[in-house]
């Protein structure tokens, strides 16, 4: 089983600036504006219009031989609501919404009125963890039961329903992890690796991501919907490289990160 996912994070009115108080060092490296944005899906649906970005609603009863292609925004900011929705329904499409429960209706991120319409409208709202931990990874298992069951909770109680959908934040993904994540009830987990693979982790489907960060030109979106083989290696060979890092520099290696991205908030766009 495969399938093709693209991360995205917040799509802004303005690149240059950020709501006050803002917890994520990495807003503006990951963020689009609302022009940018429209580029991504047109260029998405000219290379994959078939079968297009779907629901993991849909993915277990999807033909094996089809690849789906999936969109994720992740954090739960204010701009799912007043910039990406809209847009991709634009397409007859629908997108994946992870939402950090402790940040519901700070400025800049959604509240619950908003999350519940936008499930009401047809998108997926699933958890991005409770707190975002900088390094989830590293939890222990009481921890990672509590990110994940806490914010599926807070979601449900918004939706009505239960919450079988997360992904993980800032991409420090283990298998433990991804135990947690089944132990209380999640289905299917996204992860930050560039993978079309699909794996199971004690019955819950774990898939991979492309990342889109600013910089990021339209077409390779287009490029990697329509599973074009440069674009994933490339940043596959990244992903790998970044790995190989973390593991050598352990936990200074958030701190070159938050350098890395506090240089990458401040170029031009």
């Amino acid at each position: 089983m495969k399938a093709i996912t693209i991360g995205y994070h917040d799509v802004l009115e303005d690149t240059t600036r950020v709501a006050a108080g803002d917890p994520r060092p990495q807003t503006l490296v990951y963020a689009l504006s609302k022009s940018d944005f429209a580029k991504h899906l047109w260029a998405v649906r000219y290379h994959a219009c078939e079968p297009g970005p779907t629901t993991v609603r849909r993915f277990q009863r999807w033909d094996s031989g089809m690849v789906p292609v999936f969109l994720t925004f992740d954090d739960g900011a204010v701009g799912a609501y007043t910039s990406i929705a809209g847009q991709l329904e634009t397409h007859h499409w629908r997108g994946h919404f992870f939402v950090t429960t402790d940040w519901i209706g700070r400025p800049g991120f959604l509240d619950a009125t908003q999350i519940l319409e936008l499930h009401h409208r047809g998108h997926v709202i699933g958890s991005h963890s409770c707190s975002h931990p900088e390094r989830m990874s590293s939890l222990t298992w009481d921890e990672l039961i509590r990110e994940w069951s806490v914010s599926c909770a807070r979601l449900a109680d918004i939706l009505g329903e239960p919450v079988k959908v997360a992904s993980v934040p800032n991409g420090y993904y283990s298998p433990a992890v991804g135990r947690a994540a089944a132990a209380v009830g999640i289905e299917v987990l996204f992860t930050s690796e560039p993978t079309t693979a699909v794996s199971v982790v004690e019955g819950c489907l774990v898939l991979g991501r492309y990342a889109v960060r600013r910089q990021t030109p339209p077409n390779v979106s287009g490029e990697l919907a329509a599973g074009r083989a440069w674009p994933r290696w490339r940043q596959t060979m990244l992903w790998q490289g970044k790995k190989a890092v973390k593991t050598l520099s352990g936990e200074s290696y958030l701190r070159i990160r938050r350098f890395l991205l506090a240089l990458g908030d401040q170029r031009p766009s």
